[in-house]
């Protein structure tokens, strides 16, 4: 809304000229987040706890109990800080600003609602996965296809340190496409499990798709990285930004100790989202190395309960895997920590890899 006010005015208030360029926005973005959930944060949490949205925690994990009634739902201070940011700096034309603020905000309602039947009857069990999945999908799906079936679209897809393996899986790729979205976001809630570590990750990822983002959509330096150009893709960077921005003040009350979980309707959110704008810009296979710790949290569920159902027997103390190093006996901040560094290393991989080919 500030873009479309302030760009006209640029012609004859120079100082405004700042407005035309997607650095400055997303650099405005991000702070406009920040501001906001930093702002809202103490209101939110008092509001939560006085409606008692606190989170249950599950008696058969680590020893977490001293954590039981702390405010949920905080993904909300993000979402709305996000949105707020998004809405007044980018341009609203933009048909990929609508695209993944919708499957965002999306799959937050689809959170809410798993958060508020946790909260209501006081245990971890929520919607079905089977309905949740269901959701997860058709949302997913709506998007692939309005991709997919882009006049724009290059079926082409960019493997990361192969410059010229450059499958074409045709229709594929709209099962490809919803796989990411649907996995990315179930990869994100699984990560979400102690103070601090899925948001710290999600706000290096993003980070790293603000550069990606904006390289796609200068056709000069997609050119020179030998990328694929997306048209229109350097909006994205602005979402990118805010989503820097709000996580940052979320992680200002999620710091450990936490005054305030960011449950489903940020987890499944959030994840979505770095999903879609993966898929927007072209950098499907990318996502699976700047988010490696979701991937690799998800795939230790997946090879417990695998290895489990077929040997009777556990890969892992525990699973997700930051449950089985707490087993182990580390501290929950050396976890998050830790598994923050492996993030900022696996984004500065993906950087590389823009070159490495």
């Amino acid at each position: 809304m500030l873009y479309h006010l302030l760009y006209p005015l640029a012609d004859t208030i120079s100082g405004l000229n700042v407005v035309r360029y997607i650095t400055f926005r997303t650099a405005a973005a991000t702070l406009t987040a920040l501001f906001i959930s930093l702002l809202l944060g103490p209101w939110l949490i008092r509001k939560l706890a006085s409606l008692r949205v606190g989170q249950p925690i599950r008696e058969i994990g680590p020893a977490h109990q001293a954590k039981a009634g702390t405010p949920t739902m905080g993904g909300l201070l993000i979402l709305l800080s996000l949105s707020v940011s998004v809405l007044l700096w980018a341009d609203l034309s933009n048909h990929f600003v609508w695209i993944v603020l919708g499957l965002t905000l999306g799959y937050g309602v689809l959170g809410f609602i798993d958060d508020y039947q946790k909260v209501r009857y006081q245990n971890n069990d929520g919607i079905s996965a089977r309905t949740k999945i269901f959701w997860q999908t058709l949302m997913a799906l709506i998007v692939a296809v309005a991709i997919y079936t882009s006049p724009a679209f290059d079926q082409e897809l960019a493997v990361p340190f192969f410059k010229s393996f450059t499958p074409n899986i045709g229709w594929l790729y709209i099962p490809l496409a919803t796989f990411i979205i649907v996995g990315f976001s179930n990869g994100v809630n699984l990560t979400d499990g102690l103070d601090g570590l899925a948001i710290g990750p999600v706000m290096i990822t993003a980070a790293t798709f603000v550069g990606l983002a904006y390289a796609a959509g200068h056709a000069n330096i997609a050119e020179y990285l030998a990328i694929k150009p997306v048209p229109g893709a350097g909006q994205l960077a602005i979402f990118c930004g805010a989503l820097v921005g709000g996580g940052l003040g979320f992680l200002w009350f999620n710091a450990s100790p936490a005054d305030l979980f960011m449950g489903d309707v940020g987890a499944l959110a959030l994840g979505g989202a770095l999903g879609t704008v993966a898929v927007l810009i072209r950098q499907e296979f990318l996502l699976a190395v700047v988010g490696g710790i979701f991937v690799l949290e998800a795939a230790s569920v997946i090879i417990q309960v695998a290895w489990f159902k077929t040997t009777g027997r556990r890969v892992f103390l525990m699973a997700p895997i930051h449950h089985h190093f707490e087993k182990l006996g580390w501290a929950e901040q050396k976890i998050v920590v830790r598994f923050w560094i492996i993030s900022v290393v696996l984004g500065l991989v993906a950087f590389s890899s823009l070159k490495l080919r």
